[in-house]
């Protein structure tokens, strides 16, 4: 139905506002800012390894305490975001997970740094459902799965590769900072944007009033008062999410493929330093491949979902499409792995298999906001909580196969160990093809809500 009233006339006389924009800037810049702080780790870990005399154990140890907290505020953040909003409550965490990555590099106490390793975990918990709201919000539905692709994958994935070449190379290398100032620092910039987060962000185009009644429309896709329009602070009911048969498949499909993303996580550089034999400058920048083509896959996936939809019409096998053969291509790539010896040319293929598998976030992130709608906060809570729990499983089941293919001899009286990886590959590949299973059972169309 056109629009009728002094909204029609507003909106046919005026231009619409483009503040959505400076909301999708803000999104990306969260996004990227939640993992350059997050992946800091990679630099951050073995200094603290050093200073400590930590053994391996007890730095797995630390790290892990991160996913335990993330796990545990999945949930409850996105309760909190879809019954208050986003503004507050992202603006918060965003300011205590940067103090707490300051305060990692600023203790000399254990059990200091165990605390912030638990703080850190449970304020960056809640940043993907405030964000999953804020696209269901502030995005209009025809392009919103290729906007929800570079805020989640793009900008995530390049934050995450970027990490350790601002904290290492950049700070500590060419300024020639100390670590624990380098750290302050992405820390400070973290506060910043917190501040510069809270002055321009709202939760809603309804409650923003640089928002004219054109932009509204745009972004709404139809007619909205600022008067009349609801607004929603129920809870999403467990029973409800417990009795939907595609999120509860959603919930497997995304334990399978945050599981499988710890190896791009924690092991690739392993992978290129032990099985390869590279040095630590090569292992440098391969092991930022399967990030950069995450990123670009988010691009092109975000892209894909929306034009499938918009020319098809069919959004529930656009969503299952896109998923599927994003997995299923990955896990050829991945297959291909195990054949290759050369490492360089296995990096390439490990990019390509992450290009593939990424192209489906956006597509997770369409599929909570069809699923939730104004529940899309809570429904991304869940299933990123089965992914945690992927994220807190899996690595031990990586190691356990690592050390069942590996032999010991002995050569010149020095016990040498061997690993065939192989094995971890092809684990690897099951779950992305297990994974692609997954998609094609998921009815993005099975709403939750009567939106």
């Amino acid at each position: 139905m056109p629009p009728t009233g002094d909204t029609a006339t507003e909106s046919s006389e005026l231009p619409a506002t483009k503040i959505r924009w400076t909301v999708f800037a803000l999104a990306c810049s969260t996004s990227f800012l939640l993992y350059l702080h997050r992946y800091s780790w990679n630099i951050i870990g073995p200094k603290l390894q050093t200073e400590f005399s930590f053994s391996n154990t007890q730095a797995a140890v630390l790290f892990s305490l991160f996913y335990y907290t993330y796990a545990a505020g999945q949930i409850p953040s996105g309760i909190i975001v879809d019954r208050f909003g986003p503004h507050r409550f992202l603006t918060g965490i965003i300011a205590a997970w940067s103090i707490a990555v300051a305060g990692i590099a600023h203790t000399s106490n254990i059990m200091l740094l165990g605390f912030w390793r638990l703080v850190f975990g449970a304020t960056q918990a809640g940043c993907y459902p405030a964000l999953t709201k804020i696209s269901q919000q502030w995005f209009p539905a025809t392009h919103r799965t290729v906007l929800q692709g570079w805020v989640a994958t793009t900008f995530g994935r390049a934050g995450g590769a970027m990490s350790p070449i601002i904290l290492g190379t950049l700070l500590m290398g060419v300024c020639g900072l100390r670590w624990q100032v380098s750290v302050t620092l992405i820390g400070l910039v973290g506060l910043v944007h917190a501040i510069v987060f809270f002055a321009l962000f709202r939760d809603s185009p309804v409650h923003d009033p640089r928002v004219n009644s054109a932009e509204e429309e745009l972004i709404a896709g139809r007619a909205v008062s600022k008067t009349t329009a609801v607004d929603h602070r129920a809870v999403l009911p467990l029973r409800k999410a417990l009795q939907n048969r595609s999120l509860r498949i959603f919930t497997v499909q995304q334990f399978l493929d945050a599981g499988s993303d710890v190896v791009f996580v924690g092991l690739i550089g392993t992978w290129f330093l032990v099985a390869h034999q590279f040095d630590i400058k090569q292992t440098g920048w391969l092991a930022s491949l399967p990030l950069f083509g995450g990123a670009l896959g988010g691009i092109v996936g975000g892209w894909l979902n929306d034009t499938i939809i918009r020319r098809t019409g069919n959004r529930r096998w656009a969503r299952s499409g896109v998923g599927f053969v994003g997995k299923v291509i990955g896990c050829a790539m991945l297959a291909l792995v195990v054949m290759q010896s050369d490492g360089v040319t296995g990096a390439w293929l490990l990019m390509a298999a992450k290009f593939f598998s990424d192209w489906s976030q956006p597509t997770t992130w369409g599929t909570c906001t069809d699923l939730g709608g104004r529940f899309s906060a809570t429904v991304f809570s869940i299933i990123n909580t089965a992914g945690t729990i992927g994220g807190v499983c899996m690595p031990i089941v990586f190691g356990v196969v690592l050390d069942w293919f590996t032999t010991t001899s002995v050569v010149d009286g020095i016990d040498m160990s061997v690993t065939d990886w192989n094995p971890l590959f092809v684990l690897l590949s099951g779950m992305y093809l297990a994974s692609g299973a997954c998609w094609l059972l998921v009815d993005c169309t099975d709403r939750l809500t009567d939106e």
